[in-house]
């Protein structure tokens, strides 16, 4: 009689999964995940730069809100900027915004995600917003923040080849996400007040 070691070498999911079959695993799982959606961007003609994000996370998306996490920091980051503190009503907020000149999107108009970061995002899924629209709509804008590194790098593969004739600035900034902890929110306001530098040139 074979002993339980024997049985269990003899059973398929006993032996490793290649990369190539992970991946079939993944877009098979993909398939049975709904898309998530972003927001439509809060701004107004006088947009003078434009903050990213990548998609929206499970408890924002859940709340219709931008950064509704309450751990996120971008909203306090905004009230030590320019008053759109989080104790504010959100109306109020997106009204603070659009009154100095910052205009909020996100980069995805869908995606599927497994879960709420970033991470979690299948990347053959993503379908990115109409960009070339909106700086047709926006001619003020003239620069573009990333509320980090996956907005970034989002907007480069998808975004960017279609907005090459746009005279526009990049930066890319630490995220506000909880997630991203390497940084204190003190260092974080700290790397945010661009924002403010690029207002005040503008």
């Amino acid at each position: 009689m074979a002993d339980k070691n024997d049985l269990r070498r003899s059973r398929p999911n006993a032996y490793p999964v290649s990369g190539e079959e992970t991946n079939s695993l993944q877009r098979a799982s993909s398939r049975t995940i709904p898309p998530v959606c972003s927001f439509p961007p809060i701004a107004n003609r006088a947009a003078r730069v434009l903050v990213l994000g990548s998609m929206p996370g499970a408890a924002s998306l859940r709340a219709g809100r931008y950064y509704a996490y309450p751990h996120n920091a971008f909203w306090p980051i905004m009230g030590a900027l320019i008053g759109a503190a989080p104790e504010i009503a959100y109306v109020q907020r997106t009204l603070i915004l659009k009154r100095a000149g910052i205009a909020l999107w996100d980069v995805m108009a869908s995606c599927v995600r497994s879960g709420s970061l970033d991470a979690d995002i299948d990347e053959t899924s993503i379908v990115p917003n109409d960009f070339p629209a909106f700086f047709a709509g926006h001619r003020q804008v003239k620069h573009v923040f990333f509320n980090g590194s996956k907005a970034e790098n989002c907007f480069n593969r998808y975004v960017r080849p279609r907005v090459a004739g746009c005279t526009l600035q990049f930066t890319r900034l630490p995220s506000t996400s909880p997630a991203h902890a390497s940084r204190s929110l003190a260092g974080k306001l700290e790397a945010w007040r661009a924002v403010s530098d690029a207002l005040a040139k503008s």
